[in-house]
Parts: structure tokens; sequence; C-alpha cells
């Protein structure tokens, strides 16, 4: 048996900014949050359930106020109906628009093309799924991947340093040296990657 625990992570990217979610362990479960989808896939004015809904099911949430919830249950038979319908609205617009958008057949894909699990794709980045593939291509040709160490230091990354460009027209070759970018030019220029490496027997092929 294993302890069920909610930790709390934070998750960094450019195209989500920076959020803090918490995850809880359920051993055979998985936990499918839509709002996480929808952060990642569209890029939308609000998130709200009900700003969604409006906008892929043109539905709308039942009006009622989170003030009066407690009169409307404490009332009579018909305020705990319209209640009710509240609650039953709020469970089946999730529903609904997780059918609409296809977002667990999606990521079933994903999860079987990439070789992860599910819910690595909603709490890790886009680099968890490249490794992946390359582990299973390493596996195939009976290679190792060396284990980097991480030390956990504390200090924030420094990426790419970015420059205003100068505008205008230019008849000469421009000289970029962005070597600290994601792909250098020096990468770019000469074709350098794991999967242009030669070796030694493929050499005299």
């Amino acid at each position: 048996d294993v302890k069920t625990t909610a930790r709390v992570t934070v998750l960094q990217s450019k195209q989500l900014g920076r959020r803090e979610n918490k995850q809880i362990n359920l051993e055979g479960r998985i936990l499918f949050d839509l709002l996480l989808v929808l952060l990642r896939e569209y890029k939308l004015r609000s998130y709200t359930l009900n700003a969604v809904s409006y906008h892929f099911l043109q539905q709308q949430k039942e009006d009622v106020q989170h003030s009066i919830i407690t009169d409307l249950q404490n009332g009579n038979a018909q305020t705990r109906h319209r209640l009710a319908v509240y609650c039953l609205k709020d469970a089946y617009l999730p529903l609904r628009l997780l059918e609409k958008l296809m977002s667990l057949i999606n990521y079933m894909e994903m999860a079987r093309v990439t070789g992860v699990p599910m819910n690595y794709l909603l709490q890790r980045g886009q680099q968890i799924k490249v490794i992946s593939q390359i582990l299973r291509k390493c596996k195939e040709k009976n290679l190792l991947i060396p284990a980097m160490k991480i030390n956990e230091t504390g200090d924030d990354f420094i990426g790419a340093t970015v420059i205003e460009p100068i505008r205008g027209y230019y008849d000469t070759p421009i000289t970029t040296l962005d070597f600290s970018s994601l792909y250098p030019s020096i990468m770019q220029a000469h074709n350098l990657c794991y999967s242009t490496l030669i070796t030694d027997g493929r050499m005299k092929q």
C-alpha cells in the first residue's frame, strides 16, 4: 500500500508562466485536470468554468451566487431543486468540455506515442517527452544515456541573452553569436546534433 500525500510543485515556462500546483498521488488512478489542459492548449481571456463553457459550448452555469447557497439549502423543496440544478450543471459542463475538446483521447494518444505517463503530460514540460523517445531508441540500439547529477543550488537558471535588433537594410551577411540560445547558430551552421553524430563504425559505410 502506498500512502496518499499532497505536495506543492511549481511549474514555470514561457508558455504558462509560473504556476503553483498541488499534486496528489492516487495509486491506480489518473488525476486529469481540465484547467491545466486549457491553460496549455488554448489562449483565452478567462479560464473560469462559465467563460470556457460559453466559448466552446455556448452554455453557461446556473446563475446562483455563492452568498445565497446556504439560504437555498435551508429553504423549501423549490429552492433546493434550484441548488441541485446548479450543482449538477457544474459537474456536467466539465464532462461536456472533455467530450467536445477530446482532451482525454488526445492525451492518451500523446502518452502512447511519447512513452510517458499521462500525468507527466500535465505536470511536466516538453523535455520529458523528448528524453523518453531518445531512451526508447537507445534501448533498441543497446545504448545507455549517462545519468547527470543535478546540484540543487537554488540559483535561477540564466537563459539566453536577447539583444534588441537594429532595424534596417543590410547588404552584407550579419554575424550572430548566440551561444546561449536554445539552438545556437554554430549548431545550425555545422549541423551539430545527436542525430547527425557519425560513429567510427558508420564512417566506414
